[in-house]
């Protein structure tokens, strides 16, 4: 993707969050422009092309933004990637915190036929069936047995061509790993949180605990950029 329709995407995909407040607002801006996850599910094709979208720990929902704004930019003409973005059929999220649900919930009013954010515990919620499951940076929050049980239920929610996106942090990484949990609990104190406890693993823990429970990882993208340590681990139900 060229750097102009990246740039593009960016303002059209934080742009509807300013009646949510400048936090919202500069907080998209900021997430978007500085994360690669968003850029790689348009780039790399690792979403099926038109999706029922399951965001657990989905924040104000910045994954449902920037899909929609994709599309709409390639609905318009103005996409020039051969690949053309993945179709938003649906996104429900799961979000902890009230605050952060209700600022989701203005910037995407526009798109309530498509788009639903729910306040609830991921661990806890109901998952029904979907094509892609989004898990962005949060799973090391639950404890270890709360992890398994939450990724086998995703494995009976997702259809047998279904995705799971799963970012972790990889404990095994040293000094840029530490770094990535001062980020995440700076993050989550500044977005209204208690200041949380976390449960990581290596990478190879990650990927042996998924296969043990029937999935296939399919592809592994580092994503740590300068000073961390998280990995996209892209897996599907075998």
């Amino acid at each position: 993707m060229d750097r102009k329709l990246r740039a593009q995407l960016i303002q059209d995909a934080a742009a509807p969050y300013r009646p949510a407040g400048r936090w919202a607002f500069h907080f998209a801006l900021g997430k978007l422009a500085g994360d690669p996850y968003f850029t790689a599910i348009l780039e790399d094709g690792i979403v099926p092309r038109s999706a029922r979208y399951l965001d657990l720990g989905c924040g104000q929902g910045l994954l449902a933004a920037w899909l929609l704004a994709a599309g709409e930019r390639h609905a318009r003409g103005e996409w020039t990637p051969a690949l053309p973005p993945p179709q938003l059929r649906s996104y429900r999220g799961i979000e902890l915190l009230p605050q952060v649900t209700a600022r989701g919930r203005t910037g995407l009013a526009a798109h309530r036929n498509r788009v639903v954010l729910e306040v609830g515990d991921m661990a806890r919620a109901a998952l029904g069936e979907v094509d892609v499951v989004s898990m962005m940076d949060v799973i090391h929050y639950l404890v270890p047995a709360d992890q398994e049980a939450l990724l086998r239920r995703v494995r009976t929610a997702l259809a047998a061509e279904g995705v799971l996106l799963l970012r972790i942090g990889d404990a095994g990484g040293g000094l840029p790993f530490r770094i990535s949990q001062v980020t995440d609990r700076t993050v989550t104190l500044f977005l209204g949180g208690a200041i949380p406890r976390m449960y990581c693993r290596p990478f190879g823990q990650w990927q042996a605990l998924l296969e043990s429970l029937g999935f296939s990882v399919r592809k592994v993208l580092p994503m740590g950029g300068v000073g961390f340590a998280n990995i996209l681990i892209v897996a599907a139900p075998r």
